[in-house]
């Protein structure tokens, strides 16, 4: 039905432009606002076209705006987890040969879990484990050799030096017989010429020995550390043996681990979790919409049972998934025994200060919106025009009214869905 609203001030027809369509062309867009028995009005006015909705007033929600004290909160459905979990990850996978431990299971530090059986890594492991004992023992008799080679040196430089002392004892005796012709010019002469062998070889003779221990002083180091890292290597490839033998690395509950004799795991894979005993966190997702006010250290309470128990932000993860981002939080004193992982919880995050001021009832109006606008009720509670305001905080219940509405006035808080182009709503019954 279209109807055609005539107001006090035309007193005269008005022409038909040439860009004028029929109101059913004009109408056509609205059919999907969603709401029954709608009715689309186009009031021709004298500046130009308002459009308008008719909806049953029993399918609208209507506020009133009032003075009154804004509670600065984030409600929050909190999530119980354990403050500490410790994964178990297959670090040499296999097949499973025993299982020492199950779900549910408490363990301690050390504790044998599993066996796996895998013939392959044992081969491999012997065969590098041959390859790296050659290698250490090629080095060390590298390193053998040098010192060899350095003690020769020394006992060559004693035997010249030994050689320079009798020889010159023999020469000079054999200077004091050769004035008395008891000894030749021949066997004079071959002790003085070796002696002079010997002492021109010294100096040659040390000079190589310099740079003999150099070389060793510059490779000793090099083949010492070649050998660490050798048996260090050699103690990783005998530890992959150990591996295959998973021990519990913390005490505490082992969860997740359900694993039978001869399932096969592949390296890397996660066996299962320990929960040690450290206590319980809270966890819970909140609309990105209050990112930017969530900050570390911001206190709340969560009830359970008849108690309120305080808690306070310690981690903040920003990145958004399904327009949330999470929050996590510790307990500010002991919590009730009983706590078990999965719990929920109903709680508040207080953001900041209380204020009085108007306050306006929070609906789904704000996802439309934005908080740009509202629709508000005439005197007469028989229309809803469209009104540009400013709306501030909100929390679960409420929403902060900046400017645009005063206390008293009515507003429609439900769904604005399909209100977007819409100026006016005429509600009926």
């Amino acid at each position: 039905m279209l109807l055609i609203e005539m107001t006090d001030s035309m007193d005269k027809p008005i022409a038909r432009p040439r860009w004028w369509r029929s109101p059913r062309s004009l109408i056509a867009g609205g059919a999907g606002l969603g709401l029954a028995a709608l009715v689309v009005t186009v009031s021709v006015m004298a500046f130009g076209a308002r459009s308008a909705v008719r909806a049953p007033v029993s399918q609208l929600t209507i506020d009133t705006v009032r003075t009154d004290v804004f509670h600065d909160f984030v409600a929050l459905r909190a999530k119980v987890v354990p403050r500490d979990i410790v994964y178990l990850d297959a670090l040499e996978g296999g097949q499973v040969e025993q299982a020492f431990a199950h779900a549910g299971d408490l363990v301690a530090a050390g504790q044998p879990l599993l066996r796996f059986r895998n013939t392959s890594l044992e081969l491999e492991v012997l065969d590098r484990e041959g390859r790296l004992v050659e290698s250490i023992t090629q080095l060390q008799t590298y390193e053998k050799q040098l010192e060899d080679t350095r003690l020769a040196n020394e006992k060559a430089v004693a035997r010249i030096r030994y050689d320079i002392v009798r020889l010159q004892r023999s020469a000079d005796r054999r200077d004091a017989l050769l004035s008395k012709g008891y000894v030749s010019r021949d066997q004079h002469e071959a002790v003085h010429d070796e002696l002079a062998y010997n002492r021109g070889l010294l100096p040659l003779q040390l000079t190589a020995n310099r740079e003999q221990e150099t070389l060793r002083r510059r490779q000793v180091p090099q083949i010492q550390a070649e050998l660490a890292s050798l048996r260090e290597s050699l103690t990783i490839t005998r530890s992959k043996l150990h591996s295959l033998l998973v021990r519990a690395p913390v005490a505490g509950r082992l969860t997740d681990m359900d694993l039978k004799v001869g399932e096969i795991r592949d390296r890397g894979q996660r066996l299962g979790q320990i929960t040690p005993e450290t206590g319980f966190k809270l966890q819970a997702d909140i609309d990105q919409y209050y990112l930017e006010r969530v900050q570390l250290g911001q206190k709340g309470q969560v009830e359970i049972g008849p108690r309120s128990i305080p808690f306070r932000v310690v981690r903040v993860d920003p990145q958004v998934k399904n327009s949330t981002f999470q929050i996590e939080m510790a307990f500010d004193q002991a919590p009730p025994v009983g706590l078990l992982p999965g719990q929920a919880l109903e709680g508040r995050l207080r953001l900041g200060g209380d204020r009085t001021g108007p306050v306006l009832a929070a609906g789904p109006f704000l996802e439309r919106s934005g908080g740009d606008w509202v629709m508000v009720l005439d005197d007469g509670g028989r229309r809803a025009e469209r009104r540009r305001v400013r709306l501030g905080r909100r929390n679960a219940e409420q929403v902060e009214v900046l400017s645009g509405l005063a206390a008293g006035e009515r507003v429609l808080t439900s769904d604005y869905t399909g209100f977007e182009k819409i100026d006016q709503v005429i509600l009926t019954k």
